[in-house]
Order: C-alpha cells, then sequence, then structure tokens
C-alpha cells in the first residue's frame, strides 16, 4: 500500500515528502487504514481529499487518483479509453466498465504540488561507495592478473549472483524494495518473503539458507578478483551445491507451495557455473595455494558476516519498536489520558495575549513565556511553527508570566513592549517576538529596534492579570503549555501537536452530538 501512495505523491510532484509521509503513515495508530494516509498527508501539508463519487461523475476525476478497488487500495492513470490500475505486485489495464464494477465510488485525491526548477536526485551514498570499491578492485584485477574465458564468466555470475544475495537479505530482514517486491509476487504463485522466512529455511538458529548464497558469492568474488585461477574452486564448490539446489526446488514445490523467484535466479546462478566448469578443459585439477585463498576468504567472509548480521538485526527491531512506540506516543487516548485539569480556569479566556491562527480552531494552545527563559524560545517557535503550517487547526495565544511589582527585573520592559506593541499595531507584533524567542536578539539589540517607551496602564493591567491567575494556580515556572483548558503533557513536545489537530476536531464534534442528544 505504501508504495502505491509515494508513487502516487511522486506523480503528484512531492517526491521530496515520500520518506516523511512513510514515517508518519507506518507509526500512524490506524494503520494501514484510509485514514491514516489523509491524516498523514495532512500533517504534510498537502491538500487532499477522501469522497465517495457517483460511478456517473467518475469521467469528471483527473487523471491520476488513488482509488478502492477489490477491497484493495490501487493507483488509477485514466486515459480517454480505458484506465490502468496498479497496486504494490501488480498493474493492469481494464476497460471503464470492469473498472467501474468492482470499484466502491472511494477515492483519494490530492492537489499537485509546485513544479520545482530543479529536482535533487536522492544518491544512496553508502551504495555508492560500495559500487566504487568493487570498481576499484575489478580494474586493479584486471590490470595486475590475466583472465581465462572461464574465470571472466565465473567472476561475472558470482557478481549477479552476490547482488541477487543481497536482496534475498533484505527480504529476510523484512526491508521492503518495491521492485523486488513487484518482481517476488509476479503472480499468486510466487513469494520470496513467504519461503525465505519459513521455518525450513533455516538451518540452526544463527544460520538460514538465505545467508548462504550471499557468503558464498561474496567468497567468489573475492577469490577471483584476487586471484583468477581461484575459478577452478569456486566451479568446483558450485557443483557440490547442486543437490542444496534441488532441495531448495523440492522445498518450494512440495512443501511451502510458493515458488521465490529470486531462489530460483540463484540456483540458475550456480547451475550456470557449474555448467561452465564442468566445460573445462582439464576439470578438477585444483591447486592447493588456490584451495587456501579460497578457504581464507571463506571464514574471512563468514567471521565478518555473523559480526555483522546481529547488528543489522538489533538495528532492524530497534526501528520496528520505535515505530511502535510512536503509535502507542500518536495514539489521541493516551494523550488525553496524561493531560491535567488546570485549577482554577476562570479567567483564562479574558486574558489578551500576542494570537496567532485560526481563533475558531477546534484546538486551542495557550503558551505563558517568560521573555528570561531558554525553555521558553523552543516551545514558541515548535508553536509558531504548528500555527503557521495549520493555521485553520490551530490558535495560538501567548501570555506571559512576569512580577509586574519586580522593578529590577531587566526584561520586564520585554513583555511591555510586546503587549504595547501587539495593542497599537497587532501586525508588527508577530515579527517583533519572532526577533526574541526565534531569532534570538540580544537585549540590547532588541531593545534598540522594538522598545516602547510609553507603557498604557491597560497592558500594565493585563500584566497583572496574568501574574495573578498564574500564581492562582501556583504556576511558578515557564513554559506553562496549555491545550483546550487542560495543562499539555509534559511526555509531548509542542511538535507533536501536529499529529492530533485532526482528533481534536472530531472531539469537539463528538462532544457537540451529545449535548445535543441530551437536550
Amino acid at each position: 500500500m505504501i508504495s502505491i501512495v509515494k508513487k502516487y505523491l511522486a506523480l503528484n510532484r512531492f517526491s521530496d515528502q515520500k520518506e516523511n509521509f512513510e514515517d508518519l503513515f507506518l507509526s500512524h495508530p490506524n494503520y494501514p487504514s484510509v485514514f491514516a494516509i489523509t491524516d498523514s498527508l495532512d500533517m504534510l501539508s498537502i491538500e487532499n481529499i477522501v469522497a465517495k463519487i457517483p460511478k456517473e461523475q467518475f469521467i469528471e476525476l483527473p487523471e491520476v487518483f488513488l482509488a478502492i478497488y477489490k477491497q484493495e487500495l490501487v493507483l488509477a492513470q485514466k486515459t480517454t479509453q480505458n484506465i490502468t490500475i496498479e497496486t504494490a505486485t501488480k498493474k493492469e489495464v481494464l476497460f471503464f466498465d470492469e473498472f467501474l464494477t468492482h470499484w466502491n465510488e472511494v477515492v483519494i485525491v490530492v492537489e499537485p504540488g509546485q513544479i520545482k526548477s530543479s529536482a535533487k536526485s536522492h544518491i544512496n551514498k553508502k551504495g555508492l561507495w560500495f559500487v566504487l570499491f568493487i570498481l576499484a578492485m575489478a580494474f586493479c584485477s584486471f590490470c595486475f592478473t590475466t583472465y581465462t574465458i572461464t574465470s571472466f564468466l565465473l567472476l561475472v555470475t558470482s557478481l549477479l549472483g552476490f547482488m541477487v544475495s543481497l536482496f534475498i537479505v533484505q527480504e529476510s530482514f523484512g526491508i521492503k524494495n518495491e521492485v523486488i517486491s513487484k518482481f517476488c509476487n509476479i503472480n499468486t504463485n510466487t513469494s520470496c518473503d513467504t519461503v525465505i522466512k519459513s521455518n525450513q529455511s533455516k538451518i540452526n538458529k544463527w544460520l538460514n539458507f538465505s545467508d548462504l548464497p550471499l557468503i558464498f558469492f561474496a567468497v567468489s568474488v573475492l577469490s577471483i578478483l584476487i586471484q583468477p585461477s581461484s575459478s577452478m574452486v569456486i566451479g568446483g564448490i558450485s557443483i557440490l551445491s547442486v543437490p542444496f539446489i534441488v532441495y531448495s526446488i523440492w522445498l518450494q514445490k512440495f512443501q511451502l507451495k510458493k515458488w521465490c523467484v529470486l531462489c530460483l535466479l540463484i540456483s540458475a546462478i550456480v547451475v550456470l557455473q557449474s555448467l561452465v566448469y564442468s566445460f573445462v578443459a582439464i576439470p578438477f585439477t585444483i591447486n592447493a595455494s588456490l584451495f587456501f585463498i579460497t578457504l581464507f576468504f571463506f571464514f574471512f567472509i563468514t567471521s565478518l558476516w555473523f559480526l555483522i548480521k546481529p547488528v543489522f538485526e538489533t538495528k532492524i527491531k530497534a526501528e520496528n519498536d520505535i515505530i511502535e512506540l510512536k503509535k502507542l506516543k500518536r495514539n489521541f487516548r493516551v494523550f488525553s489520558f496524561l493531560q491535567k485539569e488546570i485549577p482554577e480556569t476562570k479567567g483564562l479566556n479574558k486574558m489578551e495575549g500576542l494570537c496567532f491562527g485560526n481563533k475558531q480552531a477546534k484546538a486551542q494552545l495557550t503558551l505563558i513565556l517568560s521573555p528570561s527563559c531558554g525553555h521558553c524560545h523552543k516551545a514558541f517557535e515548535e508553536a509558531y511553527n504548528l500555527a503557521i503550517n495549520f493555521p485553520d487547526k490551530l490558535f495560538l495565544n501567548v501570555l506571559f508570566n512576569i512580577n509586574p511589582d519586580n522593578k529590577d527585573n531587566i526584561y520586564k520592559i520585554v513583555v511591555e513592549s510586546l503587549l504595547s506593541i501587539n495593542r497599537n499595531t497587532p501586525e508588527m507584533a508577530e515579527v517583533a517576538i519572532s526577533d526574541w524567542h526565534i531569532k534570538k536578539m540580544t537585549l540590547e539589540q532588541w531593545l534598540a529596534k522594538w522598545k516602547v517607551d510609553n507603557i498604557s496602564m491597560l497592558v500594565n493591567h493585563q500584566i497583572l492579570k496574568q501574574y495573578n491567575w498564574c500564581s492562582e494556580n501556583e504556576f511558578n515556572y515557564t513554559p506553562i503549555k496549555i491545550i483546550n483548558h487542560k495543562l499539555f503533557p509534559s511526555e509531548y513536545e509542542i511538535s507533536d501537536l501536529k499529529y492530533f489537530l485532526n482528533d481534536f476536531s472530531e472531539q469537539t464534534e463528538e462532544q457537540q452530538e451529545t449535548i445535543l442528544a441530551q437536550l
């Protein structure tokens, strides 16, 4: 499912958001529902709509959209005559009537992004360095050693086998590759995942059949690059491996009743190497030194792999655990449970502060800050960014907790100036508070730019009112974070609030429905 949505984002010029979407989608509490898709898109500020469209209006849909077809999410691309639907494993072209028969009228559509003047290609640096290393070794090998046709063929097939082995290991670790997934699930009788992760593929708790091709072909490549004559040893091992190939095919055919395309490809490469070796003019003449070279690389590669493999397994497990923990953290019921009641909320709505966003938004965030508090810088910046990115869903009100009677507080003038600017020219207040909390100007720099000399009684009264309200609730710290008249959970960052903006809207609607039902 995720590969389909990512492709749809790419087609709509959101390639730079694919990885962000994947992270949000996989960690969504409602994964893998349609709501998880649209909610993740909302958090990325990608305009989208999920709707039920009558079949009579099908022709009015855009050329590319997501749809539910046969209870499965598909990427649909229509032309004037037919429609192409694509899932993670297959692609087919249908006539309109055939598509409409099994379409449940539900579509997901996003507003295309802006055309970017220059697109930066994503380069896997680790993979690039690995390829360069192999090419450098091959270049040196070809410069300083002599290859026969046999050794060259065995090197090429070993390189191909090593690449396929890497894909097999990826599958065993649960790392999905879109291209390989399509290749592995080319029809209903094929499933690399089923075969590779089956219990029958495990030799013991340390070694799987998926490890053997990687070790064998890594040893083969290194041995031949160092000494091309080692290809004779590799060819001999290939012949000895044929019984394992026969067992693998029998296992897939009769036990698992599923074919692993990657496994069959490995089998074909080993058989090809065996045939190449079999037609060598003088077979079975293996030099002892060549044997020891191959044996050395075998122990080296095997030891290295069994050192690296647990690290990969631990890393992947940790990443999966993080996703599960994110799901728990993003559960709105958990967030609501951790919220605490404010002892006295009376007067909160009457205090005037710096406002950002939609006053009618369902999520009402109040920050009570102090200009001398370092933690307040981060709190304001996160809250401000949310208000800017989700102006219709969040309202931010910034208040202050500062003792108006403390004449020695050099930062008091910052609050007085901010509230004065907000009262007289509110459009400038946003710049002024950003200069202080986001740009982190020094006091001298800020006062030189924003200081207000004549502070009105109304501003002083407002500072006193806010300070007294904090004292009444024993809020003797900053920042104080309040969301919808309850304390923001300390276990969350303000930036986490983006996960719950839609939940606040739904919660408000449910409360209104409950009230109406009781009337």
